[in-house]
């Protein structure tokens, strides 16, 4: 079984005063409040979300 390259998503900024968009990105992400983290596998579809907020979470890469 191959390893599944993951990512690492902490939310560091509040979606108070956002788009509507850009704070439902927030929760398809699993994400809800600030300083929150969520371990996602690292697709094209999950990168493009990452980069909708990328100014409201830090990333850290993982290998699995």
């Amino acid at each position: 079984m191959a390893d599944k390259k993951t990512i690492k998503v902490t939310q560091t900024g509040s979606p108070i005063g956002r788009t509507v968009d850009q704070r439902d990105t927030l929760k398809g992400l699993g994400l809800n409040k600030r300083h929150r983290s969520n371990v996602l596998e690292d697709t094209p579809s999950v990168r493009g979300m990452i980069n909708k907020v990328q100014h409201l979470v830090r990333i850290d890469e993982e290998k699995r």
